[in-house]
């Protein structure tokens, strides 16, 4: 099954590039439900109706009985899956006008709207990001159950360089990633390509883009809605990595020890120092990354991301809502955008890296996540374009922890130290603590790659907040043996 412009898309001649209307493209393959992202000459970013054609969809789609699964990709023959969200369109609110601020903020709501409820589909979702995958196409693919990277992908997420944030619940997915990757991520602006996506737990799948034709063929026959059964076929496609690949790939080893040891800090100036500290040719890099992007975002960015890693699912989402209004009414989002996206230059940050000090915790706290004094606009109508006060979701359903991720992905730190802790079963009473190597990987082994039906509800104040690492019953998984050995060997102190 190839993904073309075939007569079954309703589209014989093909789209017209210029119809917003077919930015994106619906089709249906027997059991499965495709939605193609058909603007190329803008690398598929998404625009405000292209959101509103999404979002009906999906909805439409996870209450449909015929519809067994869903998946979201880029149209074949596109380098670009998904490269972020239209901001450009935000510009407007530069006026500080009550009503640009307003219509900014809309798009902000729809595209959370959105992207919230793409971690929440009772349906299986599958993000297919075969090519580059930045901001929001990161935010429509990375809360999926399932997330397939190929040769083809490329992640960033390049928000702090725009002065803005990693938004679209970057609050949620990145302090939930090993130790400081997340942080690191964050901050840095820094580029995965190919198989780094799944090794960084970005990506539950890595498979070769050749394969991608016979696995639409195949979950297209699978007649269940089943997530376990959608699993099974995509580890049945994808492609095993040996160990030495999990050890040595570009933020593995030495490169993850010092992201750890370098990134642990909660001021930017204490990173700052101890990179200058670690004295080595990754350290240079990475303040040359730091000092490239907007000062503002990065203090802004890690308050964002420590308060992230307590939060439930949306929550994150509502304040990041807030903090888009903050930079709003800022001067480094509307020159980052202007000068990276539009004219195409070097940014000049206000204030600049050299003054990171100048910005207080307390102007961040105050500008970024206080509760906001919204502009006064005219009198909303019942169909008015302007966004809520307080961000709203198509459904209440949340969670502190992803439930397939268990299933679909691999094992990280956390878990390893849980289930070293002999903590790894909720309610299990006393628990026993895991001295071997050995014993450690047996039970990832036997225990994990089951879904975790307990961790997502509506009362967030009844949810848990660990992952329960016992339904797998030793459905194992392409990579855990490796994950789990590479963890262990960088853990310390060392297990026998």
């Amino acid at each position: 099954m190839a993904l073309h412009r075939a007569p079954n898309s309703g589209y014989a001649n093909g789209p017209d590039p210029n119809c917003d209307s077919l930015h994106v493209i619906a089709r249906r393959e027997a059991n499965l439900r495709l939605l193609l992202l058909n603007r190329p000459q803008a690398l598929n970013a998404l625009s405000t109706n292209m959101i509103h054609l999404i979002t009906p969809q999906l909805e439409v789609w996870n209450e449909s009985d015929a519809a067994k699964s869903i998946l979201v990709t880029s149209i074949e023959g596109s380098r670009s899956f998904c490269a972020g969200g239209d901001v450009k369109a935000m510009l407007g609110a530069r006026s500080q006008k009550p009503m640009d601020f307003a219509l900014a903020m809309k798009f902000i709501e729809s595209e959370y709207r959105l992207n919230h409820l793409t971690g929440t589909l009772k349906k299986p979702y599958i993000s297919l990001m075969n090519g580059i995958a930045m901001g929001g196409g990161i935010g429509i693919s990375v809360h999926a159950p399932f997330r397939i990277a190929t040769e083809n992908t490329l992640f960033s997420m390049p928000e702090t360089g725009i002065g803005l944030f990693p938004d679209v619940g970057g609050s949620f997915f990145l302090p939930r990633l090993d130790g400081e990757l997340g942080t690191f991520l964050g901050l840095t602006s820094h580029r995965l390509q190919g198989a780094e996506v799944f090794l960084a737990g970005i990506a539950t799948h890595y498979i070769p883009s050749k394969r991608i034709p016979s696995l639409l063929e195949v979950l297209a026959d699978i007649e269940s809605d089943d997530l376990t059964d959608i699993n099974m076929a995509l580890e049945k496609f994808s492609e095993p990595l040996k160990q030495e690949v999990f050890n040595s790939w570009s933020l593995g080893g030495e490169v993850a020890a010092a992201i750890d040891k370098t990134f642990k800090f909660n001021t930017v100036e204490e990173i700052v120092g101890a990179l200058e500290n670690e004295n080595s040719e990754w350290s240079a890099k990475t303040l040359e990354e730091l000092k490239s992007v907007s000062p503002t975002s990065l203090k802004v960015t890690l308050e964002q991301l420590r308060r992230g890693k307590n939060l439930d699912f949306a929550s994150c989402f509502r304040m990041e809502y807030r903090m888009v209004q903050g930079c709003l009414q800022g001067k480094d989002f509307f020159e980052g955008v202007s000068a990276r996206l539009v004219e195409k230059r070097v940014a000049n940050w206000s204030p600049k890296f050299d003054q990171l000090s100048s910005i207080s915790h307390d102007e961040i706290i105050e500008k970024y996540f206080t509760p906001f004094q919204p502009m006064t606009v005219k009198k909303r109508a019942v169909n008015s374009t302007l966004p809520k006060e307080n961000l709203e979701f198509t459904s209440d359903l949340t969670f502190f922890e992803y439930p397939h991720r268990t299933m679909s992905g691999l094992p990280t730190d956390r878990d390893v130290e849980a289930v070293i802790s002999g903590k790894y079963r909720r309610g299990s009473g006393q628990s026993i603590t895991l001295t071997k190597k050995q014993d450690v990987v047996n039970t990832f082994l036997s225990r994990w790659g089951g879904y975790d039906p307990g961790l997502i509800g509506t009362d967030v104040s009844k949810l848990p907040r660990t992952s329960n690492i016992d339904y797998g019953h030793g459905k194992g998984k392409k990579g855990l043996r490796e994950k789990v050995t590479t963890l262990l060997d960088r853990r310390q102190p060392q297990l026998q």
